[in-house]
């Protein structure tokens, strides 16, 4: 069956190139080498413990898309869950520039950023030099990319930011490529969730920060501090060490 792009909403065409786009990763990423064959810990910490249930990463990919891609959850995002989170991350990040954890002048990467609030919650706080990666672009704050595999340089940011170390199915990769692309000195803020269970498309349970501490293999603990964000109940800092 043929569909005349013409005849569209015009609403309706951004979320149709954007399907098409997420489609094609998929499938490009399907004929990859797996990110886990990279590296992969002998044995995990015990309070750290991967989801099972996915035939390939492919299937892992196409599952996370289904939460995404959904029309109905794009819609609340980027409308009546908007100004709330964006105001609620703006709080955040001014608490950590109180901190000393960022600043201004900071190139920052918000990881796993969906439509994007917490991008324009820093462009709020004033840290103008901010973009957010996931497997579906919502530019500008947005652009396509996998958490597993950042397609950025090494040492490319001062600060990175992700509320979604759940959704990594391969938290060793997860880790890596923020460590990989963090600045030596750079600050690493993940939010997480040590005391519920999350939704059903994470892909690991998170039980204490010990496993996050073994897995940051050049980087060290800076601060652990309750909050409430979004579900998740423990903020955790990393910095990376300088080079001796």
């Amino acid at each position: 069956m043929k569909i005349d792009l013409q005849k569209l909403p015009f609403a309706l065409k951004p979320f149709l190139l954007s399907l098409f786009l997420s489609l094609s990763f998929l499938a490009f990423l399907s004929f990859q080498t797996p990110p886990h064959s990279l590296h992969k810990p002998a044995l995990l910490p015990p309070d750290l413990r991967i989801r099972p249930g996915y035939s390939s990463y492919g299937a892992y990919i196409n599952r996370q898309l289904n939460k995404t891609l959904n029309p109905k959850l794009r819609k609340i995002w980027t409308t009546r869950d908007w100004d709330r989170k964006v105001r609620v991350f703006s709080e955040f990040f001014d608490n950590l520039k109180l901190r000393g954890f960022l600043s201004n002048d900071s190139k920052a990467l918000c990881v796993g950023a969906r439509v994007g609030q917490e991008v324009a919650a820093l462009k709020r706080v004033g840290v103008n030099d901010s973009i957010g990666i996931d497997l579906v672009p919502y530019p500008p704050l947005v652009i396509k990319g996998d958490f597993h595999h950042q397609s950025f340089d090494d040492q490319s940011f001062d600060l990175e930011f992700s509320n979604v170390f759940d959704h990594a199915l391969y938290p060793w990769k997860f880790v890596g490529e923020i460590e990989r692309t963090l600045k030596p000195g750079g600050i690493c803020v993940l939010h997480v969730s040590l005391s519920r269970r999350a939704d059903k498309y994470s892909a690991n349970d998170l039980y204490s920060v010990d496993p996050l501490k073994e897995l940051f293999k050049v980087s060290e603990l800076v601060e652990v501090r309750r909050i409430d964000g979004f579900g998740l109940d423990t903020e955790v800092v990393f910095r990376k060490k300088m080079k001796k």
